[in-house]
């Protein structure tokens, strides 16, 4: 993985913006799992395939998968984080968590997640990391003071709460109930 240029992030976000939460702004059209043709995305950001190629590469939390449909075009998608408008099905497989996942946020979320879990808000599902630190590195993106709520998926599963694995690692469910977290010591 590389560090991206100004103008490689700045590629990312409008990547992100379009394949997650508004394709309509571009013209362009998502199918049921959140797929659209590499040639189309292209055309519609004005950028080479080589501007793609190295944001997709380079892109630091894997958000990107590019894959040749069943036709054998080629097809890009944002491994997770739709907004929920929009509708996605990414057609993931229901998978065994591992016992304990980790959700990072900024500390002025901290209270009301105590009180009323974690909800997917805007999104389709919940985010969780594998580990502490990955969370922790989540949480930082919109504040440097952070809280990490360690999330107990084992009890959770045994519930009947369903998880998914996203292409990227992420782990995703609908939601995660106040019983189920507690806040992590770093």
């Amino acid at each position: 993985m590389t560090t991206l240029s100004k103008e490689q992030v700045r590629i990312s976000r409008r990547m992100s913006q379009v394949l997650r939460h508004r394709p309509e702004a571009a013209g362009l059209t998502l199918d049921a799992n959140g797929w659209v043709s590499v040639a189309d995305l292209l055309a519609a950001l004005h950028i080479d395939r080589a501007a793609l190629d190295v944001v997709v590469a380079g892109n630091d939390k894997s958000r990107f998968a590019v894959a040749a449909g069943p036709d054998g075009v080629e097809r890009i998608r944002a491994s997770q984080g739709h907004s929920s408008r929009v509708g996605i099905d990414l057609a993931l497989d229901p998978a065994d968590p591992p016992a304990t996942l980790f959700h990072g946020t900024p500390r002025h979320n901290a209270v009301p997640i105590k009180q009323d879990g974690l909800r997917p808000g805007s999104r389709q599902h919940v985010h969780l990391s594998p580990d502490a630190t990955t969370a922790t590195a989540v949480g930082r993106r919109r504040s440097p003071d952070v809280v990490i709520f360690k999330v107990d998926t084992a009890a959770m599963a045994q519930a009947g709460h369903v998880f998914y694995r996203s292409e990227n690692g992420v782990w995703l469910t609908a939601a995660v109930p106040p019983a189920y977290l507690d806040e992590h010591s770093r």
